[in-house]
């Protein structure tokens, strides 16, 4: 490779792969091979801003464990996590949304009506809806893994005050494919900025600011997989997103209603004395 130069160096590298090597992944490869290098030329990157990058991504590397993804909250806010969604989001099935850096797995089985609040403050927030087909059907034994900050903006993997398993929960849908449970009003909060990203967010002056929101995903055998998320139409942040998850048809309205017109079937039954929330929201899954 006597003859590389910085003309031809991506030419080069094009030759880089044996014969054998998976067509999917080569074809990954030298796409992102040939964006990095014309990144470099039109940028005229320099050596320290190369080893400050290199540097940022060892940071990453090094602040990140099972329960912080820094390297997932770096693609939310590049609005990578988002552009993905976008692009294999199936016109007619609910929109896709960030999985985020502090989903859990394991989460304990929620029965339908079952609680999230516990003894938390706030104002009680009924959720419910269905899991459908594209066509309206409800889809039985859809499996929803349910997951939210708690009131004082911090999911249980940040928060060491609260329990692992603090406002997550799995409901599984029956024949009539219902979901519902209450939990408090989920609150806007930040994205954490004591690493490398917020390091990014600084420089860009840009607010670290995400709409309070609640978190799904939904499984059901013959369906595609469905991570999303959904909002309220009165939280501040719903147009200035910082990770761009926000989505026209995942924002719904949060009604409030009369203690005494809170509905049976439901853990907290009987035990609302004040005015509560409601929010009722469809699930449309896409067959695979």
């Amino acid at each position: 490779m006597r003859t590389v130069t910085k003309d031809n160096i991506t030419d080069v590298f094009m030759g880089y792969f044996g014969a054998d090597a998976d067509p999917r992944l080569k074809e990954i490869m030298l796409s992102l091979a040939t964006h990095l290098h014309a990144f470099a030329r039109e940028t005229k990157l320099t050596h320290a801003e190369w080893r400050k990058g290199i540097e940022f991504l060892e940071w990453a590397g090094t602040i990140s464990d099972k329960e912080r993804h820094e390297f997932v909250l770096l693609s939310d806010v590049l609005g990578l996590s988002s552009l993905i969604d976008m692009l294999h989001t199936v016109p007619g099935g609910t929109s896709s949304s960030v999985l985020g850096p502090f989903h859990i797995t394991g989460a304990p089985p929620l029965a339908f009506g079952g609680d999230l609040k516990g003894d938390f403050e706030g104002q009680v927030l009924l959720a419910r809806g269905r899991v459908t087909d594209m066509d309206d059907n409800p889809i039985d034994g859809a499996e929803l893994d349910i997951w939210q900050t708690a009131p004082n903006g911090l999911y249980s993997s940040q928060d060491p005050d609260q329990d692992t398993y603090s406002f997550h929960g799995i409901q599984t849908t029956g024949p009539d494919g219902r979901y519902g449970f209450t939990t408090v009003r989920p609150v806007s909060y930040t994205v954490p900025t004591d690493g490398p990203v917020g390091e990014i967010l600084n420089a860009a002056h840009r607010h670290p600011w995400r709409p309070s929101h609640l978190h799904y995903i939904v499984k059901a055998e013959g369906f595609r997989p469905l991570v999303t998320e959904i909002f309220p139409d009165d939280d501040p942040y719903l147009d200035e997103d910082t990770v761009f998850g926000v989505r026209a048809d995942l924002v719904m309205r949060y009604v409030e209603h009369p203690a005494e017109t809170f509905p049976d079937g439901y853990a907290l039954s009987g035990r609302i004395d004040a005015p509560y929330l409601c929010a009722d929201f469809d699930l449309k899954l896409v067959r695979e």
